[in-house]
């Protein structure tokens, strides 16, 4: 039994990444999927597909390497807020990640954004987790 969900999310990816793995195999939940769609419109990952089966349902993410270095696109993923110290913030304390390069997610009022999109809607939120 996994207690920190989007925890093991990114540490699934982390993994995987550190082996130069191509896809990688996650069990879904809405939370995750979205966090994938995110990454995935923000240019972290290639691709990605939900798959149902009789339980949860999956998420393969295809990873994305830079073509000449082989160094992965998502050069850190950090959780910030943990099920034992919750982090929240409102729209003017939302720190920007690796000096505007890089993306927080959030769960807000209006769902999971990424830190620029909360700050245009004018939302606080849970704050997630950092990439980079």
């Amino acid at each position: 039994m996994v207690t920190d969900p989007i925890a093991d999310f990114l540490t699934r990816i982390r993994n995987a990444q550190m082996a130069q793995h191509r896809i990688v195999e996650i069990p879904a939940s809405n939370l995750k999927k979205r966090i994938t769609e995110i990454l995935y419109d923000q240019g972290y990952i290639l691709k990605y597909k939900f798959e149902d089966d009789t339980k949860q349902g999956l998420i393969k993410i295809a990873l994305k390497y830079d073509a000449d270095t082989k160094q992965p696109a998502i050069r850190s993923l950090e959780r910030i807020s943990r099920p034992g110290l919750r982090q929240y913030a409102k729209p003017a304390e939302i720190k920007r990640v690796s000096n505007g390069l890089g993306i927080a997610i959030l769960s807000t009022s209006k769902g999971v954004l990424t830190d620029k999109q909360a700050k245009a809607a004018n939302v606080g939120g849970e704050v997630l987790c950092a990439i980079a």
